[in-house]
């Protein structure tokens, strides 16, 4: 049976600093934070409370990796919205060829038990190209932790999503669970398995497993089916950046000339749904596949 689910606002919502806290049974899974230009979630936590994703750059952590601060937790921006950056939009980053977008949370409210909506702009400084509009429902067990995304954007002009690979629904995993460092290994819904055969592939999901404090544990993306381009492509690294993209198909068919951009009149809409998995036991104990055909059947 799923455990009781709590969501306690930290802060009151004042300004664009907003935190959440979702809480399982009592015990701290996640937050969501407005600290930066993207709102993002962070830590995501197993059921035991260790935490799966890196801690830089919300904090300092000796011998961590500290590299791409942009890479904060669990988080949905873009690399190249009409030539604006809302992927590495760090403001103390420096050397981005485009200029940098910010993404605000316009407004945020609890919607019943274990949900929390919000909606928010995509701005540059030619005004708001994209709105946000995004439902988040988490659930758990003595297993699993999980959280499903449904993620509309509607342009507010014309808008063009380039191509790049910097993109899109993204989680960065502490060095323990990566193949880089931790011996981790992600495994598509295909069966290959590591990053020479994931990267860059289609696949309706992905998960991504290792060893922390010597007990197998994973992180699971699933790639709704009514999601566009879908099966999503996978900008999944051995460092640890995990990310579903649609967009990046020039790097991932690299001499192929195929091109990702996608180009939204005013008014049009692009949904995404993905569902998250944080779990003990490796991809089979968690019954990743059967969650999938679980997750692809509703509406």
């Amino acid at each position: 049976m799923p455990l009781a689910l709590a969501i306690v606002l930290l802060l009151a919502q004042t300004s664009a600093s907003l935190a959440q806290s979702i809480e399982i049974q009592g015990q701290p899974f996640t937050e969501l934070r407005t600290d930066s230009t993207k709102p993002y979630l962070h830590p995501l936590r197993l059921p035991s409370g260790k935490i799966v994703t890196r801690q830089f750059p919300m904090a300092d952590v000796a011998g961590e990796t500290k590299d791409h601060p942009h890479h904060r937790g669990l988080w949905f921006s873009h690399g190249d919205v009409n030539g604006w950056d809302f992927w590495s939009n760090e403001k103390d980053q420096k050397g981005a060829g485009k200029g940098r977008g910010d993404i605000i949370i316009t407004s945020s409210q609890k919607k019943g038990k274990g949900e929390i909506v919000f909606s928010a702009d995509w701005k540059s400084p030619d005004g708001v190209l994209l709105k946000e509009d995004r439902v988040m429902k988490f659930r758990g067990d003595k297993n699993t932790r999980t959280i499903d995304f449904d993620i509309t954007l509607t342009a507010q002009t014309e808008v063009k999503l380039g191509d790049t690979k910097e993109g899109t629904f993204a989680i960065r995993l502490r060095d323990e669970l990566t193949e880089q460092k931790g011996g981790a290994k992600m495994t598509n819904a295909e069966g290959a398995s590591g990053e020479k055969l994931v990267w860059g592939k289609p696949s309706p999901w992905v998960d991504y497993v290792g060893k922390l404090d010597g007990e197998t544990v994973g992180i699971a993306i699933l790639d709704h089916p009514t999601n566009p381009g879908h099966p999503t492509h996978w900008h999944a690294r051995a460092y640890g950046l995990f990310a579903a993209n649609i967009f990046g198909l020039h790097d991932f068919y690299k001499g192929e000339g195929k091109d990702g951009t996608r180009t939204l009149k005013p008014g049009e809409k692009l949904r995404f749904r993905y569902e998250v998995v944080v779990h003990n036991g490796d991809t089979a104990a968690a019954g990743i596949a059967d969650r999938y055909q679980k997750f692809s059947k509703t509406k």
